[in-house]
């Protein structure tokens, strides 16, 4: 009786190191970076016309629908006031936004999205119209250099 008292308890010891073993091999694993794809339908767009903006979402080969934040920010080339509209509501990993401009001239816009305790903000450049004249691409860009607790400040 004894000696299988101790061959069970032997054998849940090794069930419970088989567990930990696995579990520390999961937590040590990197996860796969957030990528976000962000697109501009038509380009160049027309005044007064509606331009599809799309930021596709995914973590490896999974579309995200659960990211905490998605906030498309734009704004009129040499313009200091930037809109910032928050999309809900993703289907298939892709979150939308359909808008139309009132005065042609170059644009640019960021998608701001946060899932999965990663942050990432692709920038384009558009045109409505006829150009403008584009930002300078010598002076920093006024989120280069910013850490999270300062961009999230803006929020």
């Amino acid at each position: 009786m004894k000696k299988f008292v101790i061959g069970i308890i032997s054998v849940l010891f090794l069930i419970v190191a088989v567990s930990c073993s696995k579990e520390e091999k999961q937590s040590s694993e990197l996860p796969e970076m957030l990528e976000v794809n962000l697109s501009i339908n038509p380009e160049p767009a027309k005044l007064n016309q509606p331009v599809t903006f799309e930021a596709k979402v995914s973590q490896g080969k999974e579309a995200v629908n659960d990211a905490d934040e998605v906030i498309f920010e734009i704004w009129r080339s040499k313009d200091e006031k930037h809109q910032k509209i928050a999309i809900k509501n993703p289907k298939n990993g892709i979150y939308r936004l359909e808008k139309s401009f009132d005065q042609e001239g170059t644009y640019y816009i960021v998608s701001h999205v946060t899932a999965r305790d990663m942050h990432n903000m692709p920038k384009k450049e558009f045109v409505v119209g006829t150009p403008s004249e584009k930002e300078d691409p010598n002076a920093k860009d006024s989120m280069e250099g910013m850490n999270m607790e300062e961009h999230n400040k803006g929020h």
